[in-house]
C-alpha cells in the first residue's frame, strides 16, 4: 500500500470513500457530512494541501485523511485539527488508517508543527501517542467531547498554548 499526497484527481474517490465509510445503516438523505466537510475544507485558508493524503491500494484509493489549521486559546496559536479519517468498509482492519496516521504524524513532524487535536475513539489514537485534551489544558469546542477530544503534541510543543480549541470554520457549518 503506498501513502501519498492527494492530488484533484482524486477528490471523486475521496468523496466516495467518505460517503461508504461514514454510511449509517438505514440512513436516507443527503450524503455523510464528512464529504461536504472534506470539500469545504480544501477552498479555505486552512487547507494545507501536504497534509491531505490518500492511501492506494493497488492503483485505487481506498482511504483518506486531512488535517487542516486550526487554533487554541485567546492568542489564536495556530495547530493542526485532524479529521476526517475514512477508510472504505472494504479496507477496514487491514492497517489502512494505521498507515494513513503513521504518515500523517511524521509529516506533521517534519514540518514542525506544534501538536495535532482530534475527536475519536481514545482506544484508536492512544496507540500513535494521542492523549486527552484535558492533560493539556486544551477545551474541546464542545464540552460534551472531552472523553474523545485528545491531542498528540509535537517536537516544538509548548504547554502554555492551552484553553479553547478552534477547528477550521467549515467544521462549524457542516
Amino acid at each position: 500500500m503506498l501513502v501519498r499526497t492527494e492530488t484533484p484527481d482524486d477528490f471523486d474517490a475521496t468523496r466516495r470513500i467518505h460517503t461508504e465509510a461514514f454510511a449509517r445503516s438505514g440512513r436516507d438523505g443527503p450524503v455523510a457530512p464528512e464529504v461536504a466537510l472534506t470539500d469545504e475544507l480544501r477552498c479555505t485558508t486552512a487547507y494545507i494541501p501536504e497534509l491531505s493524503l490518500v492511501a492506494i491500494a493497488g492503483s485505487q484509493p481506498v482511504g483518506h485523511v486531512i488535517s487542516t489549521r486550526a487554533t487554541i486559546g485567546p492568542d489564536a496559536c495556530p495547530v493542526l485539527g485532524l479529521g476526517p479519517l475514512g477508510v472504505l468498509p472494504s479496507h477496514q482492519r487491514q492497517g489502512v488508517g494505521i498507515a494513513l496516521m503513521e504518515e500523517m504524524i511524521e509529516r506533521v513532524e517534519s514540518m514542525g508543527e506544534p501538536m495535532i487535536v482530534l475527536l475519536g475513539d481514545p482506544a484508536y489514537y492512544s496507540r500513535f501517542g494521542f492523549e486527552s485534551s484535558s492533560k493539556f489544558g486544551i477545551d474541546p469546542p464542545v464540552s460534551g467531547w472531552a472523553l474523545h477530544f485528545q491531542v498528540r503534541p509535537g517536537r516544538t510543543y509548548d504547554a502554555s498554548v492551552r484553553g479553547l480549541f478552534t477547528y477550521a470554520e467549515p467544521f462549524d457549518r457542516v
